[in-house]
């Protein structure tokens, strides 16, 4: 190559390289250009504009509201869900014709014509609320007549559209947002979710997004749930009781599959419900459960070895303790009788034997160990954590002893029992219940429920022999909760209602509680019954569990006991 190609070639690329520099610098200045224009207007805000710059810069911050989670069954059913209603305001000073105006909202709107006529005709006002929790429907007629000075904006209302299915459990939402009872209320943080805004002025301008709340997947089965509650309806009427709860457990997990109350309660229509109402009887209301407790009585002196399957004790019907006549409740000596008599027929000097012989700290010791006189636990507002006195309390006597072992003077709720009698069907062991399997954001769980042993109670041993002689409680006596094809463990319960003056004579509280199957047990039913007629819980309650139990075991595929061990071989 010659002296010329390479002065050409340099020549070329100094000439790209100073249009490239070229092009730099117009690139800089138009830069720098664009910062004196900022900084001037700026400057020209700051100094020049003040009012006017903070004036914008000031404007509200607008609040974006999250939606509230949704409650789900266990098969994915909504049950609780958020829905969107319309307020319909008006400008009474932007209405020309008050009168044509109230005509045409009072044809879409459950008001009176003059009622709306009242409300917007003074030209002087600038704000009336004429309706809330108009549905979307009519909401969109009412926009549709473009009536100058009417407005509607639209609010969020909780809505759970099966009415009063598991009501009790949900608790409720007011229309101010604020959840009351059940699981609304215990999840509320969860629920409600995070707040966002929007707004702020130019200079600080921004979107912050509403985080919706989280959903919740339940344990309970809507058609478990509908079936529990129209079989305690069914029986409340048969019965003439006053009130009724129905409890369901899976022993094993602590996991309720149903949890039903009569009256029931629907939370859509918390505001024209007696405030009475409004808890949940199942872990709100506490009584005297009378004899189911002498099944822990039971289980209590065979853990501690003061007694056996096949001890005995001499029944004389009578007897003072601790300063008070203790009586079983027929009145009637039964001789030398063994704990599965004692069981069968519901003897109280029989309960009270066993107490005597654990001794009072450990007799407290075992009750408060199956969870009697403080709360379950469980994920819903509300829980009463019932009664038991112990000898350190001021007001407890020697003869709290006695009575204490029969389930008398001892305050639960039906979940208690029905806690307190899993620990034996599932083994021994006090499982915390609760109601919320997991905790969806969208389609990704946020926290799974696992089952949570509280504490071993008694031995494996011990839950056998105790569930054994709960067997033949039913086979002997409670013929009324036999399921043929299934072994049904069980106790009742007859208690009497306090009141001022002592104990009612004429009504009572009917109970059963039990589980099946006996070796294998799937469910725990509690079942409680306010002044049923006739008041015992053989007649009452025992009928009413076997019912219900018929109907789970379908619905929850529990094969027959023999179907079930011949698959084990």
């Amino acid at each position: 190559m010659n002296d010329s190609s390479l002065r050409s070639g340099s020549g070329h690329a100094d000439s790209v390289a100073l249009r490239s520099r070229q092009r730099l610098v117009m690139l800089a200045a138009a830069l720098l250009a664009a910062a004196f224009l900022i900084v001037g207007r700026l400057a020209y805000w700051q100094v020049f504009s003040d009012d006017e710059t903070l004036a914008i810069d000031e404007s509200p911050i607008q609040t974006l509201m999250p939606r509230r989670g949704a409650i789900f069954d266990h098969r994915g059913y909504p049950l609780a869900v958020e829905l969107y209603t319309y307020t319909v305001t008006a400008s009474p000073n932007q209405i020309d014709d008050p009168a044509e105006t109230a005509r045409q909202l009072a044809r879409w709107l459950d008001i009176p014509m003059e009622d709306i006529w009242n409300a917007i005709r003074d030209p002087e006002q600038r704000y009336a609320l004429l309706a809330r929790n108009v549905d979307v429907a009519t909401g969109e007629a009412i926009a549709a007549l473009n009536l100058p000075g009417i407005h509607l904006s639209t609010e969020p209302q909780r809505s759970y559209p099966n009415g009063a299915l598991a009501g009790h459990v949900f608790g409720f939402v007011n229309q101010e947002g604020v959840a009351s009872f059940g699981l609304e209320e215990y999840y509320d943080r969860e629920l409600r979710g995070r707040k966002g805004s929007w707004g702020g002025g130019v200079l600080h301008h921004r979107l912050v997004p509403a985080h919706d709340g989280y959903d919740l997947i339940l344990t309970i089965d809507r058609v478990v749930q509908a079936m529990v509650e129209e079989k305690l309806a069914a029986a409340i009427e048969e019965y003439s009781a006053t009130g009724g709860t129905v409890v369901v457990l899976d022993p094993n997990t602590g996991a309720v599959l149903a949890m039903a109350s009569y009256p029931p309660f629907d939370p859509n229509q918390y505001a024209t419900t007696p405030e009475e109402l409004w808890a949940n009887p199942a872990i709100a209301v506490q009584y005297e459960p009378g004899s189911v407790v002498k099944v822990l009585t039971v289980a209590a002196g065979l853990d501690a070895g003061v007694i056996r399957p096949d001890s005995t004790y001499e029944d004389v019907g009578t007897i003072e303790y601790g300063g008070a006549l203790i009586s079983n409740w027929d009145h009637i000596a039964h001789g030398l009788t063994d704990m599965t008599k004692m069981l069968q027929l519901s003897l109280n000097l029989g309960a009270v034997h066993i107490a005597d012989a654990l001794g009072r700290d450990r007799f407290y010791e075992y009750m408060q160990a199956f969870g009697l006189g403080q709360p379950t636990g469980i994920d819903l507002a509300g829980e009463n954590p019932g009664l038991l006195r112990t000898p350190e309390h001021h007001t407890w006597y020697t003869a709290d002893l006695a009575t204490n072992s029969f389930g008398q003077g001892v305050a639960t709720t039906p979940l208690q029992m029905a806690v307190a009698v899993a620990a034996i069907a599932n083994g021994g062991t006090l499982m915390k219940p609760y109601v919320v399997d997991r905790i969806m954001d969208g389609d990704t769980v946020v926290r799974q429920t696992r089952p949570m042993p509280i504490r071993r109670v008694i031995s494996q041993k011990t839950a056998r022999e105790t569930t054994d002689l709960m067997v033949s409680v039913v086979d002997g006596e409670v013929v009324q909760a036999i399921l043929p094809g299934y072994s049904v463990a069980g106790k009742t319960g007859t208690a009497q209602i306090p009141t001022a003056n002592g104990y009612d004579p004429h009504d009572a509280i009917a109970s059963f509680v039990g589980f099946l199957p006996a070796d294998d047990p799937q469910f725990v039913v509690m079942v409680k019954l306010d002044r049923p007629k006739p008041h015992r819980g053989a007649w009452t309650a025992a009928p009413l569990f076997r019912e219900i139990a018929a109907e789970l075991v379908q619905l929850l595929g529990t094969p027959p006991d023999n179907v079930r061990l011949a698959r084990h071989g």
